[in-house]
């Protein structure tokens, strides 16, 4: 049945609804905290993941794992207001008001108190209005998040999906891509001083010419008909706008506060690059938990007792934009890589189309083993490296003996060559020293 919302029963049922909704508040504030702090980690393994493949939704993973947090924070808050409101209203019903004669001040306290403390019942209704108010902030809150990231996804999702079915030029696409970019920078920017200043570019007659193109087109892009009525319905409130003004600066000051460290040493840097003489837990694969990832190059652990050693290198497209740079046969008609969709391409992986890259893997691991150069101290070996998967991440293997080492302390070094402007020529760039121990079992 359609409510009448001009009807008189439905403005009753507001009203009841209101005096009754810090019921609800409090079980959607549980509910979505204990939910949100679960997610959390979830979130977190997922940033990891995406770090590891280099996915474009580790930016999402790692924005939504954040604002989880912000969310977590501010209905604890909310929680903790709304806990202080209904002790307040409880003490209030065996206590009354505030009986300032009973206190028996000095008329000078009294009158003071009477000023600044006032009475109870409005510290109650001032307590009722700053939960009310945190718990719809809450909700404005996640719907700016959404919007955000909507503003991108709509656009870049639609030419995504355009040049899969029409096969646009790539050269279109970055252009196409740099321009949306841009504009939607600017329209994010003028959105947000919007919201921070209240409105002011809806005021004036010659901001708000230049804003409403703008205004309109975000409208859509950000499905703002889904939450505009609740924003502003709360900056009309003249609390909301305090509460508004007193929370960005907040929030910055969180943000500080949790940036703040111990520094143990004026030496040791705890994230310091591994090198012969630090040992970084990541580039050791047993010392790695359950949603653990390489992140460039690991071994198998920091003890070695067997008489070869592995050595794993996760892949990255930077390798790849390497190869082809140097092995120009490798070079592909259209570079396929990023968000693909199995919908828009029927030959993905056909037996043609695989039995082609099976081909294509000799060439291309021989020009991976001209780039790549690994030495333990002062022995050079040579490159041999094989695709393969490690922790379920793609990457190139390679195993080395060890047999003709002395037992003790040696460090592995992995170098690349990478064409220096500078120089103009190919250079040996060290990537990376991992130290390890070889005790023959």
């Amino acid at each position: 049945m359609k409510s009448n919302y001009t009807s008189i029963k439905f403005k009753q049922w507001l009203d009841k609804l209101q005096q009754e909704s810090w019921q609800l508040e409090l079980l959607i504030s549980g509910f979505a905290i204990v939910a949100l702090g679960s997610a959390i980690e979830f979130l977190r393994d997922k940033t990891s993941a995406a770090q590891a493949i280099e996915s474009p939704a580790e930016f999402f993973y790692m924005m939504l794992s954040s604002f989880s947090m912000i969310l977590i924070f501010n209905l604890i808050i909310h929680i903790v207001f709304r806990g202080l409101w209904i002790g307040s209203v409880g003490l209030r019903y065996v206590s009354g008001d505030i009986d300032y004669e009973v206190l028996n001040y000095s008329k000078k306290f009294t009158s003071y108190l009477e000023k600044k403390v006032g009475s109870f019942d409005k510290y109650i209704s001032n307590l009722e209005n700053i939960c009310s108010t945190l718990f719809a902030l809450t909700f404005i809150v996640l719907f700016y998040f959404l919007s955000f990231f909507f503003s991108f996804l709509i656009p870049f999702g639609l030419i995504t999906i355009l040049d899969k079915i029409i096969a646009i030029p790539d050269f279109i696409i970055k252009i196409i891509q740099g321009l949306l970019s841009i504009f939607i920078f600017f329209g994010l920017i003028l959105t947000f001083i919007d919201f921070i200043t209240q409105g002011y570019l809806k005021k004036k007659k010659w901001t708000s010419i230049i804003y409403f193109p703008v205004y309109r087109i975000f409208s859509i892009l950000t499905l703002s008909f889904l939450y505009r009525h609740l924003v502003y319905n709360f900056l009309d409130n003249k609390f909301g706008k305090r509460l508004l003004f007193f929370l960005v600066p907040f929030y910055i000051l969180v943000m500080v506060i949790s940036s703040i460290e111990n520094v143990q040493s004026n030496y040791i840097i705890n994230n310091s690059y591994s090198s012969a003489n630090f040992a970084k837990n990541r580039h050791y694969l047993n010392t790695y938990e359950k949603n653990d990832y390489v992140r460039d190059i690991a071994i198998e652990s920091k003890v070695i007792d067997k008489s070869y050693l592995k050595i794993f290198i996760v892949f990255k497209s930077k390798i790849e934009d390497i190869i082809i740079e140097k092995n120009k046969d490798l070079q592909p008609q259209k570079d396929v890589r990023g968000i693909n969709s199995r919908m828009f391409r029927s030959n993905y992986r056909s037996r043609r189309k695989l039995k082609l890259l099976d081909s294509l893997h000799t060439p291309y691991l021989k020009t991976f083993n001209e780039i790549y150069k690994v030495k333990v101290d002062t022995t050079s070996f040579k490159s041999d490296f094989i695709i393969s998967k490690v922790n379920n991440q793609l990457g190139f293997e390679t195993i080395i003996p060890l047999k003709d080492f002395s037992e003790g302390k040696h460090t592995l070094k992995v170098g690349r060559l990478e064409w220096s402007k500078k120089d103009k020529k190919e250079v040996l760039m060290k990537l990376i020293e991992i130290p390890f121990w070889y005790y023959k079992d």
